[in-house]
């Protein structure tokens, strides 16, 4: 994980992230859409936010210190269905693995203290 973030392109990810926009919102006190607003995500506790209805299946998922580090996304982005069964978010994923940290990295650009990097 350390080495692919640190090769890691936020200015492309944001690129990755007009998939994403179609249901959610990145910036700092964004709306909700069909997903929450993920401004802060990157090391948030899972189903954070309490102005947004979470899926029971993300509920179920969610532990009091699961949190969305960057190894959890990377592997939920890779296959958002298979890592939380249930779940109501219908995006197939993303298989590159470069495209994925490379939305992670841009990602954690959303943040007044963007987290380190691993």
């Amino acid at each position: 994980m350390r080495t692919i973030m640190a090769n890691a392109n936020a200015k492309l990810g944001e690129d990755v992230f007009k998939k994403c926009a179609v249901c959610h919102t990145a910036e700092k006190g964004g709306a909700n859409k069909v997903g929450p607003n993920l401004w802060g995500i990157v090391n948030a506790i899972t189903a954070h936010k309490s102005d947004f209805t979470y899926s029971a299946a993300i509920l179920a998922r969610a532990q009091p210190n699961l949190k969305w580090d960057y190894e959890t996304l990377y592997r939920y982005l890779y296959a958002p269905r298979k890592f939380v069964p249930g779940t109501k978010m219908a995006f197939a994923g993303i298989k590159k693995d470069e495209e994925r940290a490379n939305l992670i990295a841009y990602l954690r650009t959303l943040s007044d203290s963007p987290p380190k990097l691993p």
